[in-house]
């Protein structure tokens, strides 16, 4: 099975997007992305990627699968 790779913020939001997510919209201090009865608290926008331990939390909070997000 293919390993996670750290994203950038930007390919994070996109990726999100292509699984049918929406936003990001703004929520509190992070913003946010919905899909259907579930939403996902995303980091700020920042220099740097996404460490691959965030991006498993935040795809276990979404209740994206691996392979989907690998797109296999």
């Amino acid at each position: 099975m293919p390993k996670l790779t750290p994203v950038s913020w930007r390919g994070l939001v996109k990726r999100l997007q292509e699984l049918s997510f929406e936003g990001p919209y703004a929520g509190g201090k992070h913003p946010q992305m919905r899909r259907g009865d579930i939403t996902v608290i995303i980091p700020n926008p920042h220099e740097g990627d996404i460490g691959v331990g965030l991006l498993s939390r935040l795809l276990r909070q979404a209740g994206v699968s691996r392979e989907e997000w690998l797109g296999e």
